[in-house]
């Protein structure tokens, strides 16, 4: 079986080096990779860092597609993936998460009628204004294999009439499979904790990390996340930036007090670190709402609703939007759930992958 894994943006890399290094080191699964890296994310903090300190192996292809509005990008990223089917004829496309990469990836392959696999199918906000909602809703529709982080995702896909139909020999993307098989995410924590180096940071500091369009590109949503920051003023925040979240506070002449330190974006291995040694997460990231709770640490989530609904409902994160009293409070009252459950799966995510997909070789 020929896999063509398309891949674009910080968060898809890390979920590709978990599945990319399970089928390295199982060559029995008789599944050979060839990975395409759209140039969504092409800062070298973005980017090269994570394939150099994750051991990815680096791209067959890159559509260095860089920034741009969507229709533009997904349109760039769309052709030059179809033209890469064309020539590479692999058996399945592999897609990951909700970005514009996913959806062209996904749109491309099954325009052409080659099988997709969708890792982290299911994930709903129920907010379409969100592109990534956009994204997920249509992938998973156009997808054959959704293998989904949660029970949550499953029941969601069902409420959409997409239901399990792996009773059928041959799936297509009319009768799906759809499967449990945990978080890759959490595959991935668990196997680079041990490779992180822990760095000193002064103590009791807050991660703090924005990005989300529905944040930056609001100048009312970001100017009342600004003002909680900053009136926390009794906290310490370690802010890794991003470019674009850097370019806008610029543009909009927004500053933050002393007590938050900016700095570059980190790789993988480093965010791990901050997160470890942090007591708290706020942020607008899907990401890293789950990350602080693989750390057992208690999330503060800028946005109007999350995907991961496990986390609000176990007390682990709590939801404020870009309101700056209910973000101070939050801040201000922060607390630790006293139980912790595991709620992502067994950590074996890849390998539940890729059994399914060995089961259709020959098959499609």
């Amino acid at each position: 079986m020929k896999l063509l894994t398309i891949v674009g943006a910080r968060p898809q890399f890390i979920k590709a080096a978990v599945l990319s290094r399970y089928l390295r080191n199982n060559p029995s699964y008789g599944i050979s990779e060839v990975i395409l890296h759209t140039g969504q994310h092409y800062d070298e903090n973005l980017s090269d860092i994570f394939f150099r300190e994750m051991d990815i192996p680096e791209p067959d292809f890159n559509l260095n597609t860089g920034s741009g509005n969507h229709g533009k990008t997904t349109g760039f990223m769309l052709s030059g993936i179809e033209e890469i089917i064309l020539s590479q004829k692999p058996d399945v496309v592999l897609v990951y998460g909700d970005t514009n990469s996913t959806l062209a990836g996904a749109l491309a392959a099954s325009k052409l009628h080659v099988p997709v696999a969708h890792v982290e199918a299911g994930l709903r906000s129920y907010m379409m204004k969100m592109p990534e909602e956009q994204n997920r809703r249509l992938t998973d529709h156009l997808s054959t294999w959704l293998f989904c982080p949660t029970f949550t995702a499953v029941n969601n896909l069902e409420k959409e009439g997409i239901t399990d139909s792996s009773d059928i020999t041959q799936p297509s993307s009319d009768n799906k499979h759809v499967l449990m098989t945990g978080d890759i995410m959490y595959d991935a924590s668990l196997y680079y904790q041990k490779k992180i180096v822990k760095k000193s940071f002064e103590e009791g500091f807050i991660l703090l990390t924005i990005h989300r369009a529905e944040n930056t590109d609001d100048p009312v949503r970001l100017s009342s996340i600004l003002e909680a920051i900053n009136n926390l003023s009794e906290y310490n925040f370690i802010f890794p930036i991003h470019p674009r979240t850097r370019k806008i506070l610029s543009e909009q002449n927004l500053t933050f007090r002393s007590h938050v330190k900016l700095i570059d974006p980190v790789g993988y291995l480093e965010m791990l670190s901050l997160e470890a040694a942090c007591f708290a997460a706020l942020t607008d990231s899907g990401g890293v709402q789950k990350e602080a709770y693989f750390n057992k640490k208690p999330c503060i989530t800028m946005r109007d609703s999350t995907e991961w609904v496990e986390l609000v409902d176990s007390g682990w994160n709590t939801l404020t939007g870009a309101c700056t009293d209910k973000i101070e409070y939050a801040v201000r009252n922060l607390k630790i759930p006293s139980q912790y459950t595991t709620l992502y799966g067994d950590g074996n995510c890849a390998e539940k992958v890729c059994k399914i997909l060995e089961n259709h070789k020959g098959k499609l």
